[in-house]
């Protein structure tokens, strides 16, 4: 678990947009040591005009190639661990042709509490997952 949203503009081929989902995980797993089947992505291809972001005043230019990614996981992970993560990120995405201007992530911290993995149970409260070391 985390769960990651990845939003993006159309008009990338099936192959690239499996290569931003597939470097996202790979720096997930390469940052925080989780098991490889623990993905959970949602990729979602905007038309034109209804994905924007701009630079937030750091003197930048981001093009219509922006990948927004929301990373839903549970506290307690250090800055240096996200930080690292986040720098991860960007190099799995620039080695598949997204530049750095276009990345963008929001990381969103949550409890054991807040996951139901299905049958509508909270596994990591029932003991059924064992809530993940830090």
């Amino acid at each position: 678990m985390p769960l990651v949203r990845i939003d993006v503009n159309s008009g990338r081929t099936p192959a690239q947009l499996r290569g931003i989902s597939d470097g996202i995980h790979a720096a997930i797993l390469g940052s925080y040591a989780i098991p490889e089947r623990d993905l959970f992505h949602i990729l979602t291809e905007h038309p034109a005009g209804q994905l924007r972001a701009q630079d937030a005043g750091l003197g930048f230019d981001r093009t219509e190639g922006v990948v927004m990614i929301q990373i839903f996981t549970q506290g307690g992970r250090s800055q240096e661990a996200k930080s690292e993560l986040f720098e991860r990120i960007a190099e799995e995405l620039a080695a598949v042709g997204v530049d750095g201007a276009d990345v963008f992530i929001g990381y969103v911290e949550n409890g054991p509490g807040d996951w139901s993995f299905g049958f509508g149970r909270a596994q990591y409260i029932t003991g059924e997952l064992s809530v993940p070391a830090r």
